[in-house]
Parts: C-alpha cells; structure tokens; sequence
C-alpha cells in the first residue's frame, strides 16, 4: 500500500467529533494504532505523541491515536494524560482491516488476536508514504518526527 492512495474512511473520534481522511488532505497525517488505552506501552507513547505535539503541529501534521477501544474509554484514556490530538474508536475494525494492523499476539501463553503497533505517514496528498509496523515505542516518536521534517 505504501506510495499509494489511502481510502477515504471515517470514525467516531474523542470531543464528539467524526474523523474523515479526506477533511485534512494539505495536512501530514500520522495514524498511530495501538493496542490498548492506559496500557503501560500505549500510556508511554501517548504521552510522547503529547509531548512531540507542537512539533508536529509546526509542520503541518495532526496526530490521531487508534485502537479497538470504546470512544468513553478514549475520552477517559485522553482527559488522564491530556491528550491534545484526538483518539479513533475503531470498535468494528474498519481502519484496522485497511492498514492490516490485526494479527495473532502471544498474551501470557495464549494466542489473541489484537493491534499490532504500528504507525503511518499520509502525506497532504492522501498518499501512504511511511509505515512502521511491530513499534518499539522507545524512540519511535522522534524516529517518526524526523521523518515528517525531511517530507
């Protein structure tokens, strides 16, 4: 999928609004999918998402955090670690099937499936032009900054 169009898609997203792709063509967009609100690893790369913001911001770049979570436990993940980007309720695993992000994971000797970690770049264009799948969240923010500045 990479250097190709992203599908237009939408969900329903924290502060009562509905994310749409195509409402921020001229804008970066990096699509973050995580596994679970306040998680110890989601926490840990919300929080560096957060503390990046401006920084992204300064370069025409939103930020939208996703998982399979309800949108109360968005509102509740986002008000605790106050998140100033919104987060995606993907409760029927639209925008997962799209980017691939479900996979079989070992949880404590069990085979579940869930969110892989993963981030993507879409450029002003609507255009897939970075992916990272299987995230160390150790410096991946800054990795994913750097990026957006040599766009």
């Amino acid at each position: 999928m990479l250097n190709l169009a992203v599908p237009d898609f939408q969900l329903p997203a924290t502060s009562g609004t509905t994310f749409q792709l195509s409402n921020y063509l001229s804008k970066h967009v990096v699509l973050y999918f995580y596994p679970k609100d306040s998680t110890p690893g989601c926490t840990t790369q919300g929080v560096q998402f957060r503390d990046a913001y401006a920084d992204f911001q300064a370069l025409n770049t939103e930020i939208f955090g996703i998982s399979r979570d309800s949108l109360k436990s968005h509102e509740n993940f986002k008000a605790k670690f106050t998140f100033p980007f919104e987060l995606l309720a993907d409760t029927e695993e639209l925008a997962c099937a799209l980017f691939g992000v479900i996979k079989m994971k070992n949880m404590y000797g069990k085979q579940v499936r869930g969110i892989e970690r993963s981030t993507f770049v879409i450029d002003k264009n609507g255009i897939l032009v970075k992916e990272w799948r299987g995230v160390k969240v150790e410096g991946h923010v800054a990795e994913v900054l750097d990026f957006i500045k040599a766009l």
